[in-house]
């Protein structure tokens, strides 16, 4: 398997230090860093994105996440391995990741919900981190990103 091409954001000028800048920005907040995880490797399954997919389940695992947690992403509303405020994360990622299935894309309910785990400086966060994974999702699935290998320009 082969990229399409170099990742974009080797080719634009300044285009992943803003990105980096970014990402770095919504680790401050005070969402965990397995919540933003955890999302981040949710959307990247919901987008098919293998190369992200790889990589959050391996950042996850580094940070000692437990294996029970990692194997029931996919299906977080039927395990019992996540706190109510991962949850209400979750919910929030997969409405905002799949903004075109519905017509109140991210309702009210799960809204609230969210907003009653985190404040607003954390769910500004959980908005700019579903955001960026999704940018980097669609960035990677596009140019077909291989999973395992290290874009060029690394």
């Amino acid at each position: 398997m082969q990229a399409r091409m170099t990742n974009p954001v080797f080719v634009v000028p300044d285009a992943l230090k803003a990105l980096n800048a970014l990402g770095t920005s919504v680790t401050k907040a005070g969402v965990p860093n397995s919540t933003l995880e955890l999302v981040r490797l949710r959307t990247s399954q919901i987008n098919g994105c293998s190369f992200c997919v790889e990589m959050h389940a391996r950042d996850l695992k580094k940070a000692e996440e437990k294996d029970e947690r990692l194997f029931a992403v996919a299906a977080w509303r039927e395990a019992p391995y996540f706190t109510d405020a991962e949850r209400a994360a979750l919910a929030l990622t997969e409405a905002a990741t799949r903004l075109a299935d519905r017509g109140d894309a991210v309702s009210d309910e799960v809204w609230n919900e969210a907003a009653k785990h985190y404040d607003e400086k954390a769910l500004a966060d959980l908005v700019l981190n579903i955001a960026l994974i999704n940018f980097w999702n669609r960035v990677n699935v596009t140019i077909r990103q291989v999973s395992g290998v290290m874009p060029k320009a690394a």
